[in-house]
């Protein structure tokens, strides 16, 4: 192994839950407020997940107030608090694009109930 994938696999010593796309997770992320920290909570179903590493991310959709919001997170990132899965989604695709042209009641995802949340 050389130094540059040493290097790596110690920064990825964060262990989050398993979710997978479809999920509806809550990510509570640090935010910095001038000379204060705060955690905020970004509630949304994950629609895509990218597997490199140490700059592995994720993708985040919610709906606010009518408006479809996105935020990529990465994985790794010291300002991800903590990750946690309110349900499982049972979707065929690894990639869900397809949810940002449905609304209301057609972008809903099923839930998968063969699996288990473990808190």
């Amino acid at each position: 192994m050389n130094l540059l994938q040493q290097f790596e696999q110690s920064q990825m010593s964060r262990t989050l839950p398993a979710f997978s796309p479809g999920d509806s997770v809550v990510v509570n992320v640090k935010v910095k407020e001038g000379n204060r920290e705060r955690v905020q909570a970004y509630e949304g179903v994950v629609i895509a997940m990218a597997n490199a590493g140490l700059n592995s991310s994720f993708t985040v959709r919610k709906i606010s107030h009518g408006t479809g919001v996105e935020r990529v997170f990465q994985t790794h990132s010291p300002i991800i608090d903590s990750v946690q899965v309110k349900r499982r989604g049972a979707v065929r695709r690894a990639k869900l694009y397809y949810l940002r042209d449905l609304e209301g009641k057609a972008a809903r995802i099923r839930e998968d109930l063969s699996q288990s949340i473990s808190g």
